[in-house]
C-alpha cells in the first residue's frame, strides 16, 4: 500500500502551482474544473511520481488557522542532499520567501528547512532517508 496523492485546499490555485512548479519541479496536470460544485484543482507530479493535489472552492470560506491545531501541518519534499537543501532555501529566501527555520540537522535523522509557501502552508525541505 502507499498513499497516492495528498491534497489542501487554497485560496489562489495559480499562485499555489506557480510556486511548486518553480521551486520544486513539480509537472501540473490540466486544470479539473465542476462548475456544479464549484471546484477546481491541479494535479502536480514530482519527479518519483508523487502526487500533490491543490483544490479550490470559490464558495469556501478560510478563517485563519493556527501553528498547533489539528489537520494538515507541513509538507516534506526530498530534494537529494544537504547541498540541495541550502541551495533551495537560499533562493527562496532571496525570492522572498519567508523562512520559518534554517536548514539544520534534525533531532530524527534529517537536513531540513522549513519555508512558507504563498498562502502560510509550511514546507519542509530536507535531504536524507528516513528509513
Amino acid at each position: 500500500m502507499n498513499i497516492d496523492h495528498i491534497a489542501i485546499y487554497v485560496n489562489n490555485l495559480e499562485v499555489e502551482k506557480n510556486f511548486f512548479v518553480k521551486y520544486f519541479g513539480a509537472i501540473p496536470g490540466e486544470k479539473y474544473t465542476n462548475a456544479r460544485k464549484d471546484f477546481s484543482s491541479y494535479f502536480l507530479e514530482f519527479d518519483n511520481g508523487s502526487r500533490f493535489e491543490i483544490m479550490r472552492r470559490q464558495s469556501m470560506f478560510d478563517p485563519k488557522k493556527g501553528k498547533y491545531r489539528s489537520g494538515y501541518h507541513h509538507v516534506a519534499l526530498n530534494v537529494g542532499n544537504k547541498k540541495a537543501v541550502d541551495d533551495l532555501t537560499r533562493r527562496l529566501e532571496d525570492d522572498g520567501i519567508f523562512v520559518v527555520t534554517a536548514p539544520r540537522q534534525t533531532g530524527d535523522g534529517y537536513y531540513a528547512s522549513i519555508v512558507e509557501d504563498p498562502e502560510g502552508n509550511e514546507i519542509e525541505i530536507l535531504a536524507g532517508d528516513h528509513s
